[in-house]
């Protein structure tokens, strides 16, 4: 400990021996400092927070998802620091003093876009910064610069959001509108043509689709057809063989009253005409139905012949059977003529398709473009309608309601100290460097000479002994001397300082005059 105190004194002294030159070397220091950091203009900076929440009940139901919102909240982050949003502040702020060109607008566009920060803290939740440290302007204009900039922000922030959005879905909605007339047009003319087509080529054959399929379901229908005619004409023949069969008309002696004379034959006609329906029908023979009337019929018979029926004074009638059967037999006759005529429509359909895929081959291949084009230009069309519904419902509640709830947390306020540069940690600093450097100085200066401060120095530095030391001895005037040089030291040490503690006080002062 001993041996470090002693160097630390030595150092000491060498130093002071020195002190001049210290005190010279700070104050050189401390002045180029000081100029260079009044030469640094002050940068003022202005923060704003703002929350900007999209609605969350009525878009998400109409397709307005959270990821689409988020995306429309990036986008106007983005487009707040575009050149033509940049120009907007620019105009509206002192900013506008120093453009006399477009040179000078797109120069101060782009200064103004390296000082502003734009950064998303949390969900919804934005700081807008903006700093202003414009060398011709005072310290208050740069710092009313800087909240104006960030106030001309928000106020664009708010015109993006609340306008923004309206405005490109007016524009969407003309765009589909105009699509849709466009659509429509060629809609209704490939409905034209194919409606022209199959008139030309299909009208007689049933069914829709291509003419593959009609023609297989012209086929079917008139197999179907062909067996309703063998079946009608069958029908038929059976019906007038049983006519062939039948007296026109019967004999009916006297008055046929219940019980009376001609009463068996009257009951015998009606059973001879429920008996002819059963046939029609289709009944056999072993039917119990046809073999109850059958049994009538014979116990009637029985009973008119026990009545003399034939005999004098007898008339006739017509037989209802036969009457009956007459009118089934025009029934099946107008159904066969209705099944022939649809049956050579069909034949004469299926011969019209049979030339026209011999004379034009490619018909089927004309008739598929046709409805796959018309396909096509239906399912665009539909499509096109059901955005376009959705497009307007969004605009209906963009007008209609808030898209975003929008609230500054944090106003713009006016810089009262310039972000930049912090005079006050520089200036002592520099104070400090200054000081350092001088003492630094006078000890590299004893380094270099070869004097030695002490007896035990100069022992150390030859390896001889020394046999004494003469101490120096002042005279009244020396003395008096030495303690003027002190005083002038001791003075210039003071301006040093003064001169930090008046620097300090006019920053502060500026600083107050600012606020």
């Amino acid at each position: 400990m001993d041996g470090l105190y002693e160097q630390f004194r030595i150092a000491l002294h060498s130093v002071w021996r020195r002190r001049w030159l210290a005190l010279a070397v700070a104050w050189g220091l401390c002045l180029a400092g000081w100029l260079v950091i009044a030469l640094i203009p002050n940068i003022y900076q202005s923060r704003a927070r703002v929350f900007a929440q999209m609605q969350s009940i009525l878009p998400e139901q109409i397709g307005i998802t959270a990821a689409e919102r988020q995306r429309d909240l990036l986008r106007v982050k983005q487009t707040l620091t575009s050149t033509e949003n940049l120009e907007k502040v620019v105009r509206r702020t002192d900013l506008n003093q120093l453009v006399a060109s477009d040179r000078d607008l797109a120069a101060q566009v782009e200064a103004l876009r390296e000082n502003i920060d734009i950064v998303a803290q949390q969900d919804n939740l934005f700081e807008i910064s903006a700093t202003s440290g414009i060398a011709g302007f005072s310290n208050a204009e740069n710092a009313r610069t800087a909240a104006a900039i960030v106030q001309n922000l928000l106020d664009l922030f708010v015109e993006e959001n609340l306008s923004g959005n309206r405005a490109e879905t007016g524009e969407t909605l003309a765009f589909l509108d105009e699509e849709l007339r466009q659509r429509q047009s060629e809609l209704q003319q490939a409905e034209q043509r194919r409606m022209e087509f199959e008139a030309r080529f299909l009208a007689a054959l049933p069914g829709q689709g291509s003419i593959a399929e009609r023609v297989s379901a012209a086929r079917v229908e008139l197999a179907g057809i062909e067996q309703q005619l063998v079946a009608e004409r069958n029908a038929l023949n059976a019906i007038r063989s049983q006519m062939a069969g039948t007296p026109p008309t019967i004999a009916m002696p006297g008055y046929a009253s219940a019980g009376g004379p001609g009463y068996a034959g009257a009951q015998i006609a009606a059973l001879e005409g429920q008996l002819t329906q059963f046939k029609a029908k289709g009944w056999t023979d072993s039917h119990p139905d046809v073999l109850s009337v059958r049994s009538q019929i014979a116990r009637l018979q029985q009973q008119a012949a026990s009545d003399g029926v034939g005999g004098s004074g007898a008339g006739s009638t017509p037989n209802p059977a036969y009457v009956s059967m007459g009118s089934m037999a025009a029934e099946k006759e107008a159904r066969v003529a209705a099944a022939s005529a649809r049956k050579a429509q069909l034949e004469s359909g299926l011969a019209q398709i049979s030339s026209l895929q011999t004379s034009q081959p490619d018909a089927a291949a004309e008739q598929a473009r046709l409805d796959r084009d018309y396909e096509v230009l239906r399912r665009q069309y539909e499509e096109l309608l059901g955005k376009r519904e959705q497009v307007s419902l969004r605009s209906d509640v963009q007008t209609k309601t808030d898209a975003i709830d929008f609230r500054i947390i944090d106003p713009p306020s006016r810089p009262a100290v310039p972000a930049a540069p912090n005079r006050p940690l520089l200036l002592s600093m520099i104070l400090l460097v200054a000081i350092a450097g001088g003492i630094g100085t006078a000890f590299a200066k004893a380094q270099l000479q070869t004097t030695f401060p002490t007896q035990n120095r100069l022992e150390q530095a030859t390896g001889l002994p020394v046999l004494g030391s003469v101490r120096e001895i002042f005279t009244a005037e020396a003395l008096a001397g030495h303690r003027q040089r002190l005083k002038w030291f001791v003075g210039a040490g003071g301006a040093l300082a003064a001169s930090y503690a008046l620097l300090m006080l006019v920053e502060f002062w500026q600083r107050s005059t600012v606020a």
